[in-house]
């Protein structure tokens, strides 16, 4: 078939066909407009998979170097907004194929020897996610080094510690920041372990069942640097698993829908402690909107925006799950909906990621408005059950006077560090006036001198471990 039959029809199988495709099918069922991103991991591929042709002997010298020069000259082409991307061939693969034809001739049509869009639409979304997941693992290092930075500056002021939205005990505002830091270096971590399962060779897997050609796959994975830690060539063992298997984008998603949960996290904690009614912090004007009629809101629009974009990612982690889930082996027509979820999924994250990592340097810490709220809630409680406890009182008779103790501060509305010591004393005589040392929120804050706790030492060495660790 020549190549204009080939562009007409659109159809690599249409000498099976007694008529063309009809235009709402083509519409239906092409992919090229969101899968043209592909592009680059497309070529990739083909150079790998010539490469290893010509050195098997599957083609000849010439045919390679035709197939280079014009896999070269399409990429120019694509990079400078050139070529034509057609929907009538369907896919980024058919559309790359044709031009190259176009451009070389037989050579062009001897690419695909060996190969089927099914192994090779996998082996591109795996390049392609490959180096997505390079770009996030950067943005989550620069997001923790925000993080780190925010922390380091405010180790030694005080925040109400919540649990249940209520006061509960004092921390250090760095160390709360500290929290968000370990969230995102799991998130890191994760990622880089999906990494490792997307970087494996589909190519060579054919439709579903392998190839007659003698095709070495591993020397294609190494030119693709599909290899683990040692250096060995990490090729999918099955063929007919290789080119249905979707699990990478599935984990991938999964990873990336969790680090979006750690977002709306602290998104959530940032629009609570923006507002009039906590007043602990002030995001940057350019982080934030105003209002159409109200002229003296200011409205954190960007952690807003973030929480509700994590639904967004949520739901295509289902999507993807629903999309795999009744699906036979081998490859499925169904496997076409993977790319749009996994595609937006990449970009909301790199997107929120690098948004994040700015919004966050431009926070404005209010620390007397903490302080203040910390006083609000009793918040050294049980650091006098903890005294009392050291003073030979068992824990829950402790527990159970400290509750006395604060009933009495409440009805003469103070806190409990301002009661006075003969009122204490009735609620323990073994009280003394050490009692409050343990009773004032900076006292609280540097008991609790233990690795992983809030004093303000164990922050400050929590903040050397993540600077070494991220260095």
């Amino acid at each position: 078939m020549s190549q204009n039959q080939l562009d007409k029809k659109s159809e690599a199988w249409s000498a099976l066909f007694s008529e063309p495709m009809s235009e709402l099918v083509q519409r239906y069922t092409a992919s090229v407009f969101f899968d043209k991103r592909l592009w680059q991991a497309d070529i990739a591929g083909s150079l790998a998979h010539a490469e290893m042709l010509a050195a098997q002997g599957i083609i000849g010298a010439a045919d390679h170097a035709a197939i280079q020069q014009g896999l070269a000259q399409v990429s120019t082409e694509i990079e400078s907004g050139a070529f034509e991307w057609k929907l009538e061939l369907e896919d980024v693969h058919l559309n790359i194929e044709a031009r190259l034809t176009q451009l070389v001739g037989d050579a062009g049509k001897r690419l695909h020897t060996g190969r089927s869009r099914n192994d090779q639409v996998a082996t591109d979304v795996r390049l392609w996610l490959r180096g997505e997941i390079d770009l996030i693992g950067g943005l989550l290092t620069s997001l923790q080094k925000a993080l780190l930075d925010i922390a380091e500056k405010n180790v030694e002021v005080i925040l109400p510690g919540f649990t249940h939205l209520q006061v509960a005990q004092p921390v250090s505002f760095g160390h709360h920041m500290l929290a968000y830091v370990e969230m995102f270096s799991r998130d890191a971590e994760r990622m880089a372990d999906v990494r490792r399962r997307v970087n494996r060779l589909p190519l060579g897997a054919a439709a579903l069942a392998g190839t007659s050609y003698p095709l070495d796959r591993e020397r294609v994975a190494r030119t693709l640097g599909m290899v683990d830690e040692q250096g060995h060539a990490c090729v999918c063992q099955n063929s007919l698993d290789a080119v249905s298997d979707r699990d990478f984008a599935i984990e991938f998603s999964a990873a990336a829908a969790l680090a979006m949960i750690h977002i709306s996290r602290l998104s959530e904690e940032l629009v609570l402690w923006m507002s009039q009614s906590f007043g602990f912090i002030d995001i940057a004007d350019r982080f934030c909107t105003g209002s159409s009629i109200m002229p003296q809101k200011k409205n954190p629009d960007v952690p807003e925006l973030a929480r509700g974009k994590t639904g967004r990612v949520v739901g295509h982690l289902m999507g993807l799950i629903t999309l795999m889930k009744g699906q036979p082996l081998a490859y499925n027509k169904d496997n076409q909906e993977d790319k749009e979820p996994l595609f937006d999924t990449v970009d909301t994250l790199k997107d929120t990621l690098r948004i994040f990592a700015e919004m966050v340097g431009g926070i404005t810490v209010k620390p007397q408005a903490m302080e203040r709220a910390a006083l609000k809630g009793y918040a050294t409680a049980t650091d006098l059950a903890d005294y009392m406890v050291k003073k030979g009182l068992p824990f829950r008779d402790a527990h159970e006077a400290v509750a006395h103790a604060v009933k009495a501060a409440i009805a003469h509305k103070v806190d409990l560090s301002e009661l006075p010591l003969d009122v204490l004393q009735q609620f323990n005589p073994k009280i003394g006036k050490d009692v409050y040392d343990v009773l004032s929120l900076r006292g609280s804050l540097g008991a609790r001198n233990v690795l992983g706790g809030t004093a303000p030492a164990q922050v400050r060495a929590q903040i050397v471990r993540h600077r070494t660790r991220l260095a």
